[in-house]
Parts: C-alpha cells; sequence; structure tokens
C-alpha cells in the first residue's frame, strides 16, 4: 500500500513542521519513493520548505547527518528554494553559534553547529548549481556589505564577527581562499 502525503498550498509553518516530522519517521526505502515524493511535496511551498528544514536540520532524525538518495532527490526537486533556505540555514547557525558561545549556552552552541554541520553536508551532496551562485552572493555581502544578501545579514544582525565566520564556512564550501 502506497502512502500519499497531500500538502495543502496554504499550508501553515506548523503544519508543515508536524508533516515534515510525520515524512522523515516513514521508513527510507529507496525502491518505493514514498518519502522522496513526500519531501518533494511539501518543497513546494515557502512554509512547507521551511518547516521541512527547520525539522530536518533540527531534529533528532539521523537522515539529516547521512541524507539519503532520496532525500537529495527530493531536495533537487525545488532547487530555487532549496538554495535559498540553504544559503541562509548555514549562514544563521554559523553565526548563532557564535552568540551562543558568547552568551556562555553550550547546549545551543552545540545545536547550532550541528545544523551547520548538516547543511555544509547536504550543501556539499547536492551540488546544485544555484546553491554555489546563493553561497558566493552570500559571501560577497558578508565581505563587503553590500550585494544580495547584504539586508538579510544587516536584519539579524550580525556583526565583523560573525560575519567573518559566515565568510570562513562559505569560502571553504566554495573552495575560495
Amino acid at each position: 500500500m502506497e502512502l500519499q502525503f497531500h500538502v495543502p498550498a496554504d499550508v501553515s509553518f506548523p503544519q508543515a513542521i508536524a508533516l515534515a516530522e510525520e515524512i522523515l519517521a516513514l521508513p527510507a526505502d529507496p525502491d518505493d519513493g514514498v518519502q522522496t515524493q513526500a519531501i518533494a511535496a511539501l518543497l513546494q511551498t515557502s512554509n512547507g520548505a521551511r518547516g521541512f528544514f527547520v525539522t530536518f536540520l533540527t531534529g533528532e532524525s539521523p537522515l539529516a547527518d547521512a541524507p539519503t538518495a532520496g532525500i537529495i532527490r527530493a531536495l533537487k526537486s525545488a532547487p530555487a528554494i532549496v538554495a535559498d533556505l540553504m544559503t541562509k540555514n548555514l549562514a544563521m547557525s554559523t553565526a548563532m553559534e557564535l552568540t551562543h558561545q558568547a552568551n556562555g549556552d553550550a547546549d545551543q552552541a552545540a545545536g547550532s553547529a550541528r545544523v551547520q554541520a548538516r547543511s555544509r553536508t547536504l550543501i556539499t551532496a547536492l551540488q546544485l548549481p544555484a546553491l554555489q551562485t546563493e553561497l558566493q552572493r552570500l559571501l560577497d555581502s558578508a565581505t563587503t556589505a553590500t550585494g544580495e544578501y547584504a539586508e538579510f545579514l544587516t536584519r539579524w544582525g550580525y556583526d565583523a564577527e560573525q560575519r567573518q565566520a559566515i565568510q570562513q564556512v562559505v569560502a571553504a564550501i566554495l573552495s575560495v581562499p
């Protein structure tokens, strides 16, 4: 019996999180593709994609540390939204790790470091041209305080140290000296 996940076009962020939890609890059977199809369906809306990444990157599923080929296929089905969200998740987790360290919150810092590591793993596995483009834009903005991601970096109040950390992480992924 094939399970179907219906994702309403107006799915709310909390609904998307609940759906993502259900989807990630499915057996990752490469032969039936149910999990792959369900993730791909969730990625078709902004709230669905955001809910998936929040659940996937911060949750306890071991799939986030070693994503299956099906998960990678599903993520590749929505390259624009995946590129945007993965770029922002990498930046935010990198910056927040420093914030939590400065505040003496080792648990939260470890959580941010885990999200950053998972983001790097996904970015490397995806090899999406759109993602490489977005990462380069983020690197440029973090370096020059201008460009595509300048407003994003400013809106979240990232300081010079956080921007430097973002530059280092992104440059390492892009293999930029």
